[in-house]
């Protein structure tokens, strides 16, 4: 049976036995013959080189990765068809690797653009009328602490109000696996935290609740989706493009500039909360930039 036949044979049984769609079964169809093109028609009897000789050229074709590992995909449950059929004695792809796919950057924001955004809150929550103190003095207090320790979102605005009353310096956080972290606090933020504290004594609902950022919701605290919300509408307020933030671009401005100020990686890992390093090297790129500056800036020979 020909390559041709045998792709044939696996579509029909992609059809017959696991209901594949329309659209995947031409997707299989498209990815298996164009390999078998490159291979001569010769596709059901390639050995593991001839299989990543074809992944070699598509990646030098431009494809992207998910591109290929796509390909990969329809190769590696063709062979197993092949296999489980007895038209084949082994699987060639037992021992290949899937394409490796590049992570994105985090997005991030600028030190002056997150300044805008903090002096923006600061300032609404300086000038709110009576009507309007209770959300400007929670907002100023929530971004205070979100930049000044990376917090993930959720345990940000899921806060017990016992972490403030302990040691105004540092929130000691139970993050993800139930684990504890100790954060430090800015100036800025205990500023804005004292002050949202006093604003929250003044209602007698508010200071009842176990929560730092209560609200009526089912939970009893601030949902995520009101705080990411009222983040987007801050920062239109301070020219800041409403979707270039969000509570996790907030995080990763948090990570990045520590790194671009001379934080160690390990230390960063820590504060962020991530069980393994591997993590936190997402932002390798950051550190790149420092140590190309730092030699360029130093170095004898430098121009």
């Amino acid at each position: 049976m020909r390559s041709g036949a045998r792709i044939e044979a696996f579509l029909e049984m992609m059809s017959a036995e696991r209901g594949a769609a329309e659209n995947t079964l031409l997707s299989y169809r498209r990815d298996l013959e164009d390999a078998s093109a490159h291979m001569d028609g010769r596709l059901a009897e390639a050995d593991p080189d001839a299989i990543r000789t074809y992944l070699d050229s598509i990646a030098a074709q431009g494809f992207a990765a998910t591109s290929q590992a796509r390909k990969l995909s329809a190769i590696r449950q063709f062979f197993r068809f092949l296999y489980a059929e007895g038209l084949r004695a082994d699987d060639p792809t037992g021992t290949l690797d899937s394409p490796r796919k590049d992570r994105p950057l985090p997005k991030t924001m600028s030190e002056a653009a997150t300044g805008r955004l903090l002096d923006r809150a600061a300032l609404e929550a300086a000038e709110a009328g009576p009507g309007e103190a209770l959300a400007a003095k929670r907002m100023h207090a929530l971004v205070e602490v979100l930049y000044a320790t990376g917090l993930r979102v959720s345990e940000l605005v899921g806060l017990p109000v016992s972490v403030a009353t302990r040691d105004e310096r540092f929130f000691v956080v139970r993050g993800k696996g139930n684990k504890e972290r100790m954060v430090p606090l800015s100036g800025k933020a205990r500023i804005a935290m004292r002050v949202w504290l006093e604003e929250r004594a003044r209602h007698p609902k508010l200071a009842e609740s176990s929560y730092l950022f209560p609200a009526s919701s089912e939970s009893g605290y601030l949902s995520r989706q009101v705080f990411g919300r009222d983040l987007k509408a801050l920062a239109a307020r301070a020219g800041i493009a409403s979707a270039k933030i969000s509570p996790h671009v907030l995080r990763h401005a948090f990570a990045s500039h520590l790194l671009q100020n001379g934080a160690d990686l390990r230390a960063v890992q820590q504060l962020l909360g991530h069980s393994d390093i591997s993590t936190t090297q997402i932002y390798t790129h950051v550190l790149e930039e420092r140590l190309l500056r730092l030699v360029n800036e130093h170095h004898p020979l430098a121009d």
